[in-house]
Protein backbone atom coordinates (compact mmCIF):
# COMPACT_ATOMS: atom_id res chain seq x y z
CA UNK A 1 0.00 0.00 0.00
CA UNK A 2 1.17 3.54 -0.60
CA UNK A 3 3.08 4.92 2.32
CA UNK A 4 1.54 8.39 2.12
CA UNK A 5 -1.97 7.12 2.74
CA UNK A 6 -0.97 4.31 5.10
CA UNK A 7 0.96 6.70 7.29
CA UNK A 8 -2.06 8.94 7.51
CA UNK A 9 -4.35 5.97 8.09
CA UNK A 10 -2.08 4.69 10.79
CA UNK A 11 -1.91 8.02 12.59
CA UNK A 12 -4.18 8.10 15.63
CA UNK A 13 -5.39 10.46 18.29
CA UNK A 14 -4.26 10.41 21.90
CA UNK A 15 -5.80 11.70 25.12
CA UNK A 16 -4.67 15.06 26.40
CA UNK A 17 -5.37 14.86 30.13
CA UNK A 18 -2.02 14.51 31.86
CA UNK A 19 0.10 16.45 34.24
CA UNK A 20 1.57 18.02 31.09
CA UNK A 21 -1.74 19.58 29.98
CA UNK A 22 -4.94 20.05 31.94
CA UNK A 23 -8.14 18.81 30.31
CA UNK A 24 -11.28 20.59 31.49
CA UNK A 25 -13.82 18.29 33.09
CA UNK A 26 -17.22 17.95 31.47
CA UNK A 27 -20.56 17.13 33.01
CA UNK A 28 -21.64 13.50 32.78
CA UNK A 29 -24.23 14.31 30.12
CA UNK A 30 -21.69 16.27 28.09
CA UNK A 31 -19.21 13.41 28.35
CA UNK A 32 -21.62 10.84 26.87
CA UNK A 33 -22.86 13.37 24.30
CA UNK A 34 -19.31 14.10 23.16
CA UNK A 35 -18.54 10.40 22.75
CA UNK A 36 -21.68 9.91 20.66
CA UNK A 37 -20.74 12.95 18.60
CA UNK A 38 -17.36 11.40 17.81
CA UNK A 39 -19.07 8.13 16.98
CA UNK A 40 -21.34 9.93 14.49
CA UNK A 41 -18.33 11.63 12.91
CA UNK A 42 -16.64 8.28 12.39
CA UNK A 43 -19.85 6.87 10.88
CA UNK A 44 -19.95 9.79 8.40
CA UNK A 45 -16.28 9.28 7.52
CA UNK A 46 -16.92 5.59 6.92
CA UNK A 47 -19.84 6.46 4.65
CA UNK A 48 -17.59 8.81 2.64
CA UNK A 49 -14.86 6.17 2.44
CA UNK A 50 -17.33 3.54 1.22
CA UNK A 51 -18.47 5.98 -1.46
CA UNK A 52 -14.82 6.49 -2.48
CA UNK A 53 -14.27 2.72 -2.49
CA UNK A 54 -17.26 2.30 -4.84
CA UNK A 55 -15.86 5.02 -7.11
CA UNK A 56 -12.46 3.28 -7.06
CA UNK A 57 -14.17 0.00 -8.01
CA UNK A 58 -15.96 1.73 -10.90
CA UNK A 59 -12.67 3.24 -12.04
CA UNK A 60 -10.95 -0.15 -11.92
CA UNK A 61 -13.81 -1.75 -13.89
CA UNK A 62 -13.58 1.02 -16.48
CA UNK A 63 -9.79 0.64 -16.76
CA UNK A 64 -10.14 -3.12 -17.13
CA UNK A 65 -12.70 -2.57 -19.90
CA UNK A 66 -10.30 -0.23 -21.70
CA UNK A 67 -7.52 -2.78 -21.33
CA UNK A 68 -9.74 -5.49 -22.86
CA UNK A 69 -10.43 -3.21 -25.82
CA UNK A 70 -6.75 -2.37 -26.27
CA UNK A 71 -5.76 -6.04 -26.00
CA UNK A 72 -8.32 -6.89 -28.69
CA UNK A 73 -6.86 -4.17 -30.91
CA UNK A 74 -3.33 -5.45 -30.20
CA UNK A 75 -4.42 -8.94 -31.24
CA UNK A 76 -5.81 -7.53 -34.50
CA UNK A 77 -2.58 -5.61 -35.11
CA UNK A 78 -0.47 -8.70 -34.36
CA UNK A 79 -2.45 -10.71 -36.91
CA UNK A 80 -2.17 -7.88 -39.47
CA UNK A 81 1.59 -7.57 -38.88
CA UNK A 82 1.98 -11.35 -39.17
CA UNK A 83 0.00 -11.34 -42.45
CA UNK A 84 2.00 -8.42 -43.82
CA UNK A 85 5.28 -10.10 -42.84
CA UNK A 86 4.21 -13.31 -44.61
CA UNK A 87 3.29 -11.36 -47.74
CA UNK A 88 6.58 -9.45 -47.61
CA UNK A 89 8.44 -12.77 -47.45
CA UNK A 90 6.39 -14.05 -50.42
CA UNK A 91 7.04 -10.91 -52.49
CA UNK A 92 10.73 -11.02 -51.66
CA UNK A 93 10.83 -14.66 -52.78
CA UNK A 94 9.04 -13.72 -56.03
CA UNK A 95 11.46 -10.86 -56.56
CA UNK A 96 14.35 -13.28 -56.19
CA UNK A 97 12.65 -15.64 -58.70
CA UNK A 98 12.09 -12.75 -61.10
CA UNK A 99 15.72 -11.70 -60.77
CA UNK A 100 16.69 -15.29 -61.57
CA UNK A 101 14.41 -15.14 -64.65
CA UNK A 102 16.09 -11.90 -65.65
CA UNK A 103 19.48 -13.57 -65.32
CA UNK A 104 18.27 -16.44 -67.56
CA UNK A 105 16.79 -13.96 -70.01
CA UNK A 106 20.08 -12.13 -70.11
CA UNK A 107 21.75 -15.40 -71.17
CA UNK A 108 19.03 -15.97 -73.80
CA UNK A 109 19.49 -12.38 -74.91
CA UNK A 110 23.16 -13.03 -75.57
CA UNK A 111 22.19 -16.01 -77.79
CA UNK A 112 19.47 -14.01 -79.58
CA UNK A 113 21.81 -11.07 -80.08
CA UNK A 114 24.39 -13.42 -81.58
CA UNK A 115 21.78 -14.89 -83.95
CA UNK A 116 20.58 -11.44 -84.93
CA UNK A 117 24.17 -10.34 -85.51
CA UNK A 118 24.86 -13.33 -87.77
CA UNK A 119 21.58 -12.82 -89.67
CA UNK A 120 22.39 -9.16 -90.11
CA UNK A 121 25.68 -10.19 -91.77
CA UNK A 122 23.86 -12.71 -94.02
CA UNK A 123 21.16 -10.21 -94.96
CA UNK A 124 23.80 -7.58 -95.78
CA UNK A 125 25.57 -10.09 -98.00
CA UNK A 126 22.28 -10.85 -99.76
CA UNK A 127 21.59 -7.18 -100.22
CA UNK A 128 25.02 -6.61 -101.81
CA UNK A 129 24.49 -9.63 -104.05
CA UNK A 130 21.12 -8.25 -105.22
CA UNK A 131 22.71 -4.91 -105.85
CA UNK A 132 25.59 -6.42 -107.85
CA UNK A 133 23.53 -8.89 -109.87
CA UNK A 134 20.25 -7.04 -110.19
CA UNK A 135 18.36 -9.08 -107.59
CA UNK A 136 15.30 -10.73 -109.14
CA UNK A 137 16.70 -10.34 -112.67
CA UNK A 138 19.53 -12.71 -111.71
CA UNK A 139 16.94 -15.31 -110.71
CA UNK A 140 15.29 -14.91 -114.18
CA UNK A 141 18.65 -15.47 -115.81
CA UNK A 142 18.95 -18.69 -113.82
CA UNK A 143 15.52 -19.83 -115.05
CA UNK A 144 16.07 -18.74 -118.67
CA UNK A 145 19.38 -20.52 -118.76
CA UNK A 146 17.70 -23.90 -118.40
CA UNK A 147 18.49 -26.46 -121.17
CA UNK A 148 15.34 -28.48 -120.83
CA UNK A 149 11.95 -28.43 -119.21
CA UNK A 150 13.19 -30.73 -116.53
CA UNK A 151 16.17 -28.44 -115.90
CA UNK A 152 13.76 -25.48 -115.80
CA UNK A 153 11.66 -27.19 -113.14
CA UNK A 154 14.74 -27.96 -111.07
CA UNK A 155 15.98 -24.39 -111.42
CA UNK A 156 12.54 -22.94 -110.54
CA UNK A 157 12.37 -25.12 -107.42
CA UNK A 158 15.86 -24.04 -106.41
CA UNK A 159 15.03 -20.33 -106.89
CA UNK A 160 11.78 -20.72 -104.92
CA UNK A 161 13.67 -22.48 -102.13
CA UNK A 162 16.29 -19.72 -101.98
CA UNK A 163 13.66 -16.96 -101.95
CA UNK A 164 11.66 -18.79 -99.28
CA UNK A 165 14.80 -19.18 -97.21
CA UNK A 166 15.44 -15.45 -97.44
CA UNK A 167 11.89 -14.74 -96.32
CA UNK A 168 12.20 -17.23 -93.43
CA UNK A 169 15.40 -15.57 -92.30
CA UNK A 170 13.69 -12.16 -92.28
CA UNK A 171 10.66 -13.48 -90.42
CA UNK A 172 12.77 -15.32 -87.83
CA UNK A 173 14.94 -12.27 -87.44
CA UNK A 174 11.87 -10.13 -86.73
CA UNK A 175 10.34 -12.76 -84.42
CA UNK A 176 13.54 -13.03 -82.40
CA UNK A 177 13.68 -9.27 -81.95
CA UNK A 178 10.01 -9.11 -80.91
CA UNK A 179 10.40 -12.04 -78.52
CA UNK A 180 13.39 -10.39 -76.90
CA UNK A 181 11.62 -7.07 -76.54
CA UNK A 182 8.44 -8.71 -75.11
CA UNK A 183 10.36 -10.80 -72.62
CA UNK A 184 12.42 -7.86 -71.42
CA UNK A 185 9.36 -5.65 -71.17
CA UNK A 186 7.29 -8.24 -69.27
CA UNK A 187 10.01 -9.15 -66.82
CA UNK A 188 10.77 -5.50 -66.12
CA UNK A 189 7.08 -4.83 -65.53
CA UNK A 190 6.81 -7.84 -63.20
CA UNK A 191 9.87 -6.76 -61.26
CA UNK A 192 8.64 -3.15 -60.96
CA UNK A 193 5.22 -4.38 -59.82
CA UNK A 194 6.74 -6.68 -57.23
CA UNK A 195 9.01 -3.95 -55.92
CA UNK A 196 6.06 -1.59 -55.59
CA UNK A 197 4.01 -4.21 -53.76
CA UNK A 198 6.97 -4.92 -51.49
CA UNK A 199 7.42 -1.20 -50.74
CA UNK A 200 3.69 -0.84 -49.99
CA UNK A 201 3.77 -3.86 -47.69
CA UNK A 202 6.85 -2.60 -45.87
CA UNK A 203 5.21 0.81 -45.41
CA UNK A 204 2.04 -0.84 -44.10
CA UNK A 205 4.12 -3.04 -41.80
CA UNK A 206 5.89 0.00 -40.35
CA UNK A 207 2.56 1.73 -39.79
CA UNK A 208 1.13 -1.37 -38.09
CA UNK A 209 4.23 -1.71 -35.92
CA UNK A 210 3.99 1.96 -34.92
CA UNK A 211 0.30 1.51 -34.07
CA UNK A 212 1.16 -1.57 -32.00
CA UNK A 213 3.85 0.37 -30.12
CA UNK A 214 1.29 3.07 -29.31
CA UNK A 215 -1.22 0.47 -28.14
CA UNK A 216 1.46 -1.23 -26.03
CA UNK A 217 2.26 2.12 -24.44
CA UNK A 218 -1.45 2.79 -23.82
CA UNK A 219 -1.91 -0.68 -22.32
CA UNK A 220 1.07 -0.10 -20.03
CA UNK A 221 -0.42 3.21 -18.91
CA UNK A 222 -3.83 1.61 -18.26
CA UNK A 223 -2.23 -1.24 -16.30
CA UNK A 224 -0.25 1.28 -14.24
CA UNK A 225 -3.42 3.27 -13.56
CA UNK A 226 -5.23 0.08 -12.54
CA UNK A 227 -2.36 -0.84 -10.20
CA UNK A 228 -2.53 2.61 -8.59
CA UNK A 229 -6.32 2.37 -8.34
CA UNK A 230 -6.02 -1.03 -6.64
CA UNK A 231 -3.45 0.37 -4.20
CA UNK A 232 -5.65 3.40 -3.55
CA UNK A 233 -8.65 1.16 -2.91
CA UNK A 234 -6.62 -1.00 -0.52
CA UNK A 235 -5.63 2.18 1.33
CA UNK A 236 -9.28 3.25 1.49
CA UNK A 237 -10.30 -0.19 2.73
CA UNK A 238 -7.64 -0.11 5.44
CA UNK A 239 -8.82 3.35 6.51
CA UNK A 240 -12.42 2.09 6.58
CA UNK A 241 -11.37 -0.91 8.68
CA UNK A 242 -9.56 1.40 11.12
CA UNK A 243 -12.59 3.68 11.40
CA UNK A 244 -14.91 0.69 11.83
CA UNK A 245 -12.69 -0.62 14.63
CA UNK A 246 -12.63 2.82 16.25
CA UNK A 247 -16.42 3.08 16.04
CA UNK A 248 -16.72 -0.24 17.88
CA UNK A 249 -14.17 0.83 20.51
CA UNK A 250 -15.98 4.15 21.06
CA UNK A 251 -19.25 2.26 21.49
CA UNK A 252 -17.51 0.18 24.14
CA UNK A 253 -16.06 3.35 25.71
CA UNK A 254 -19.56 4.88 25.86
CA UNK A 255 -20.76 1.79 27.69
CA UNK A 256 -17.81 1.94 30.08
CA UNK A 257 -18.40 5.66 30.66
CA UNK A 258 -22.07 5.01 31.40
CA UNK A 259 -21.11 2.24 33.83
CA UNK A 260 -18.52 4.49 35.46
CA UNK A 261 -21.02 7.29 35.87
CA UNK A 262 -23.55 4.81 37.32
CA UNK A 263 -20.96 3.57 39.81
CA UNK A 264 -20.04 7.13 40.77
CA UNK A 265 -23.71 8.07 41.16
CA UNK A 266 -24.29 5.03 43.35
CA UNK A 267 -21.22 5.85 45.40
CA UNK A 268 -22.33 9.46 45.75
CA UNK A 269 -25.81 8.34 46.84
CA UNK A 270 -24.31 5.97 49.39
CA UNK A 271 -22.02 8.72 50.70
CA UNK A 272 -24.96 11.13 50.99
CA UNK A 273 -26.98 8.52 52.91
CA UNK A 274 -24.05 7.91 55.23
CA UNK A 275 -23.63 11.64 55.83
CA UNK A 276 -27.30 12.01 56.57
CA UNK A 277 -27.21 9.05 58.94
CA UNK A 278 -24.15 10.42 60.69
CA UNK A 279 -26.05 13.75 61.13
CA UNK A 280 -23.81 15.16 63.79
CA UNK A 281 -20.54 14.81 61.89
CA UNK A 282 -20.22 17.31 59.03
CA UNK A 283 -16.46 16.99 58.55
CA UNK A 284 -15.93 13.78 56.62
CA UNK A 285 -12.91 13.24 54.38
CA UNK A 286 -13.40 12.83 50.70
CA UNK A 287 -11.56 10.04 48.99
CA UNK A 288 -9.38 10.90 46.09
CA UNK A 289 -9.09 8.30 43.39
CA UNK A 290 -5.43 8.37 42.51
CA UNK A 291 -4.05 5.49 40.57
CA UNK A 292 -0.44 4.53 40.89
CA UNK A 293 -0.46 1.67 38.47
CA UNK A 294 3.04 0.32 38.21
CA UNK A 295 4.13 -1.90 35.44
CA UNK A 296 5.81 -5.02 36.61
CA UNK A 297 5.81 -6.65 33.21
CA UNK A 298 9.36 -5.62 32.54
CA UNK A 299 12.18 -4.08 34.52
CA UNK A 300 12.90 -1.79 31.57
CA UNK A 301 9.35 -0.40 31.41
CA UNK A 302 9.08 3.36 32.00
CA UNK A 303 7.79 4.56 35.38
CA UNK A 304 4.04 5.08 35.23
CA UNK A 305 3.39 8.77 35.80
CA UNK A 306 0.40 10.44 37.43
CA UNK A 307 -2.25 12.14 35.33
CA UNK A 308 -4.08 10.78 32.33
CA UNK A 309 -1.01 9.75 30.29
CA UNK A 310 2.31 8.06 30.82
CA UNK A 311 5.40 7.54 28.69
CA UNK A 312 4.75 4.71 26.16
CA UNK A 313 8.32 3.35 26.03
CA UNK A 314 11.78 3.73 27.56
CA UNK A 315 14.59 5.24 25.49
CA UNK A 316 15.56 8.50 23.82
CA UNK A 317 13.64 10.63 21.33
CA UNK A 318 15.44 10.28 18.00
CA UNK A 319 12.96 12.15 15.83
CA UNK A 320 10.24 14.63 16.72
CA UNK A 321 6.94 15.72 15.22
CA UNK A 322 7.16 17.95 12.14
CA UNK A 323 9.19 18.37 8.97
CA UNK A 324 11.78 15.70 8.28
CA UNK A 325 13.81 14.66 5.20
CA UNK A 326 11.64 16.73 2.85
CA UNK A 327 8.36 15.30 4.18
CA UNK A 328 6.28 15.47 7.36
CA UNK A 329 6.81 13.21 10.35
CA UNK A 330 3.47 12.67 12.04
CA UNK A 331 4.69 11.49 15.40
CA UNK A 332 7.64 10.96 17.75
CA UNK A 333 10.27 8.20 17.52
CA UNK A 334 11.61 6.69 20.74
CA UNK A 335 14.59 4.33 20.43
CA UNK A 336 16.07 1.88 22.94
CA UNK A 337 18.63 -0.85 22.30
CA UNK A 338 18.35 -4.32 23.72
CA UNK A 339 15.90 -7.18 23.55
CA UNK A 340 12.32 -7.33 24.82
CA UNK A 341 11.96 -3.55 25.26
CA UNK A 342 8.37 -3.08 26.49
CA UNK A 343 5.76 -0.82 24.91
CA UNK A 344 2.94 0.24 27.26
CA UNK A 345 -0.46 1.88 26.84
CA UNK A 346 -0.10 5.64 27.27
CA UNK A 347 -3.54 5.87 28.94
CA UNK A 348 -6.57 3.82 29.90
CA UNK A 349 -8.54 2.86 26.83
CA UNK A 350 -9.89 0.28 24.42
CA UNK A 351 -7.80 -1.36 21.67
CA UNK A 352 -9.44 -0.57 18.33
CA UNK A 353 -6.82 -1.99 15.93
CA UNK A 354 -4.03 -4.53 16.32
CA UNK A 355 -2.66 -5.76 13.01
CA UNK A 356 0.25 -5.71 10.55
CA UNK A 357 0.61 -2.78 8.13
CA UNK A 358 3.06 -2.79 5.22
CA UNK A 359 4.14 0.70 6.26
CA UNK A 360 3.86 0.62 10.06
CA UNK A 361 4.58 -3.07 10.62
CA UNK A 362 3.00 -4.45 13.79
CA UNK A 363 0.83 -1.57 14.98
CA UNK A 364 -1.76 -1.03 17.71
CA UNK A 365 -4.40 1.70 17.98
CA UNK A 366 -5.98 2.52 21.33
CA UNK A 367 -9.03 4.75 21.79
CA UNK A 368 -9.20 6.81 25.00
CA UNK A 369 -11.92 8.89 26.61
CA UNK A 370 -10.51 11.64 28.85
CA UNK A 371 -13.28 13.65 30.50
CA UNK A 372 -15.57 12.89 27.56
CA UNK A 373 -12.95 13.77 24.90
CA UNK A 374 -11.92 10.96 22.55
CA UNK A 375 -8.25 10.48 21.67
CA UNK A 376 -6.39 7.70 19.94
CA UNK A 377 -2.79 6.59 20.35
CA UNK A 378 -0.80 4.61 17.79
CA UNK A 379 2.21 2.39 18.49
CA UNK A 380 4.08 1.35 15.31
CA UNK A 381 7.00 -0.85 14.19
CA UNK A 382 6.68 -3.24 17.14
CA UNK A 383 8.26 -6.68 16.86
CA UNK A 384 4.98 -8.04 18.18
CA UNK A 385 1.87 -7.08 20.15
CA UNK A 386 0.01 -8.87 22.93
CA UNK A 387 -3.42 -7.22 22.82
CA UNK A 388 -6.42 -7.66 20.54
CA UNK A 389 -9.20 -5.41 19.18
CA UNK A 390 -11.92 -4.74 21.74
CA UNK A 391 -9.62 -5.38 24.69
CA UNK A 392 -9.66 -2.85 27.56
CA UNK A 393 -6.19 -1.76 28.69
CA UNK A 394 -4.91 0.29 31.62
CA UNK A 395 -2.35 3.07 31.59
CA UNK A 396 1.12 1.51 31.77
CA UNK A 397 -0.09 -1.95 30.75
CA UNK A 398 2.28 -3.71 28.38
CA UNK A 399 0.84 -4.00 24.88
CA UNK A 400 3.87 -5.09 22.84
CA UNK A 401 7.64 -5.09 22.26
CA UNK A 402 9.78 -2.47 20.52
CA UNK A 403 10.90 -3.64 17.07
CA UNK A 404 11.85 -2.78 13.51
CA UNK A 405 8.93 -4.03 11.38
CA UNK A 406 7.34 -2.37 8.35
CA UNK A 407 8.96 0.69 6.78
CA UNK A 408 11.47 1.16 9.57
CA UNK A 409 15.19 1.78 9.93
CA UNK A 410 16.37 0.46 13.27
CA UNK A 411 14.59 -0.62 16.44
CA UNK A 412 12.27 2.09 17.78
CA UNK A 413 8.68 2.99 18.63
CA UNK A 414 6.85 5.39 16.34
CA UNK A 415 4.21 7.02 18.55
CA UNK A 416 1.40 9.19 17.20
CA UNK A 417 -1.32 11.30 18.76
CA UNK A 418 -4.69 12.40 17.34
CA UNK A 419 -7.36 14.40 19.08
CA UNK A 420 -10.66 12.64 18.42
CA UNK A 421 -10.90 9.55 16.23
CA UNK A 422 -8.44 9.17 13.39
CA UNK A 423 -8.98 11.69 10.59
CA UNK A 424 -6.95 12.48 7.51
CA UNK A 425 -4.02 14.81 8.26
CA UNK A 426 -5.09 15.61 11.78
CA UNK A 427 -2.20 14.32 13.87
CA UNK A 428 -1.08 16.59 16.70
CA UNK A 429 2.24 16.98 18.47
CA UNK A 430 2.32 14.73 21.55
CA UNK A 431 5.20 16.64 23.14
CA UNK A 432 3.87 18.58 26.12
CA UNK A 433 0.78 16.41 26.28
CA UNK A 434 2.20 12.94 26.79
CA UNK A 435 5.26 12.76 29.07
CA UNK A 436 7.86 11.85 26.45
Amino acid sequence: MRKSVIKLAVVATVGLGTSFGAIPAKTEAESISKLKEEQNKIHEQRSDLNSNINQANDKITNLQGQQTSVKSELKRLDLAISDATTKIDEKQAKIEDTKAQIAELQEETKVLKDRIKKRNVLLKDRARSYQDTGGMVNYLDVLMGSTSFSDFIDRANAVATIMQADQDILKQHEADKNELEEKQSQVEKDLASLKKMLADLETMNKQLTAQKAEKDKLLGSLESQEHEAHEGMLDLKEQEEILAAQEISIQKTIKQEQERQAREAAAAAAAAAAKKKAAASSNSGSSSNSSSNSSSSSAAAPQVSSGSFTRPAPGVVTSGYGGRWGSFHWGVDIAQSGNNVPIVAAADGVVSVAHYSSSYGNVVYISHSINGQVYTTVYAHMSGYQVSPGQTVSKGQRIGTMGNTGDSHGQHLHFELYKGPWAYHSAINPIGIVPI
